[in-house]
């Protein structure tokens, strides 16, 4: 049974107050986003966590996952200015996997990364078996053969090409991925054991230097631990940082090749909760989402189930925390994230100091919140809820709800755990969409921009 032990935040609620603003009140009623669906005609797409990105070209690339054991992901470009989407290819023909009778590669769980031309993003596993109520590699019906492994993968822009990089070791997909641009490094964690890889795309050389965290999220008991779904490199001295369920910030040493707890500061705080590591349904001390941010030289993120933002400065090894980046209900019940694991739909903006985050909120009728929260082994919630787009202004320290998100025609976005940020400032995600009985996971946007400058 997973275990979730929820804090007693009484004691430090003055301390927070003298370093973060105080968060902005709701008068009257909401105003509400209206989102567009953009039909990409897959009809098997099933949830993405990730898996976008907005590229330099001004279009908006992203993959939409597949469950299925022979149904692999497919890749997609949406091109703000025409309104096109392009289908550029399937994840096992990018693998070099295409008729294999191998389970597909079902997810690409990163976002992508854009460098001399070049996408770069890796491929994960979507198939899975339920083994002692926990997810795992899904076990291959007859005339079909395990999942292979995750792959680094790389998309020409201007050619449409792909370049397999590289396999994970272990049958392993990917689960996490970041590049090192200046130095041309590819950086990941693989999933369910946990292995840190390196990838050198000069020598076309990769390393695994390990297991992240015990036995990961293959453990049982004392050897389980939830795997960090997010890495931030530090573009000065190559330092890539993750953090384990304990709440340890770990650095990849560039120097020495290899993994070190950073000594300074940890992310076990108070105002995140009380969490058992050794238990499954969230995402513990971990941080959920991070991004660096180049002015201040910092690490901005968001902690998964209490929804905190928080900064991590390496040159200080110092983390603080700064502000509740929940939606305003949220805020105002204060209630934890229904997802349990929190939300992956976090990200800086074109203007390069506001933050964007999808996030969810509760649900009121007649004065009183909409209960029925259940939790699946992922830890998705089943309760009642709106999605909102919250910003954070970095310079102004300013917290901005934009209010609750719908659909043109009704309905509103739901299992929501990605975000690109158009050059225009307009905000595309990926969600599920209802079609009579069916839903599907497609694009979505979000006319924006939604920072209103710095005052």
């Amino acid at each position: 049974m997973n275990r979730l032990i929820y804090p007693l935040l009484a004691v430090s609620l003055t301390a927070l107050s003298s370093c973060a603003p105080e968060a902005p009140r709701a008068t009257g009623k909401e105003e509400r986003l209206i989102a567009k669906i953009h039909d990409s005609g897959f009809a098997a797409a099933h949830d993405t966590y990730n898996g976008m990105g907005a590229a330099s070209n001004g279009k908006i690339y992203y993959v939409l996952s597949s469950a299925e054991h022979d149904v692999a992901a497919r890749m997609f470009s949406y091109d703000p200015a025409s309104g096109k989407i392009d289908s550029l290819g399937d994840l096992d023909q990018a693998c070099g996997q295409a008729g294999s009778k191998a389970i597909v590669q079902g997810k690409s769980h990163v976002n992508f990364v854009e460098s001399d031309g070049k996408l770069y993003f890796a491929s994960h596993i979507g198939f899975y078996s339920i083994i002692d109520g926990m997810e795992k590699p899904g076990i291959p019906p007859p005339g079909f053969t395990p999942y292979p492994g995750g792959h680094f993968l790389s998309f020409d822009i201007a050619s449409g090409k792909f370049e397999d990089l590289g396999i994970a070791p272990d049958r392993e997909g990917i689960i996490s991925m970041t590049m090192d641009t200046r130095r041309g490094r590819l950086y990941g964690i693989t999933w369910p054991k946990g292995y840190f890889l390196r990838l050198d795309l000069a020598k076309k050389d990769l390393r695994n230097l390990g297991l992240v965290s015990e036995q990961g999220e293959d453990g049982r008991g004392p050897t389980y631990r939830t795997l960090c779904r997010s890495l931030a490199v530090n573009p000065d001295d190559g330092s890539v940082y993750y953090t384990t369920g304990e709440g340890v910030i770990m650095r990849y040493r560039l120097a020495s090749d290899s993994l070190e707890p950073v000594r300074g500061d940890d992310l076990k705080k108070d105002y995140f909760g009380l969490y058992d590591p050794t238990s499954a349904g969230h995402m513990g001390y971990n941080w959920r989402q991070v991004v660096w941010h180049e002015p201040d030289k910092a690490v901005y993120g968001v902690h998964g189930n209490s929804g905190y933002l928080f900064r991590f400065v390496p040159q200080d090894e110092r983390v603080e925390v700064l502000e509740r980046l929940t939606s305003l209900p949220s805020k105002r019940s204060g209630m934890f994230d229904q997802f349990s694991y929190g939300y992956l739909g976090f990200a800086l903006g074109p203007d390069g100091h506001t933050l964007h985050y999808l996030t969810g909120g509760p649900v009121y009728r007649e004065g009183r919140r909409v209960s029925g929260k259940s939790s699946t082994a992922k830890g998705e919630s089943k309760g009642e809820e709106n999605l909102h787009l919250v910003t954070y202004d970095i310079p102004a320290a300013r917290y901005t709800d934009h209010g609750p998100i719908f659909f043109e025609g009704g309905g509103k976005p739901t299992y929501v755990n990605s975000i690109a940020v158009g050059k225009d400032g307009a905000v595309y995600a990926l969600s599920r969409v209802s079609e009579g009985e069916h839903a599907r996971t497609d694009l979505i946007s979000i006319p924006g921009p939604f920072n209103a400058g710095r005052r």
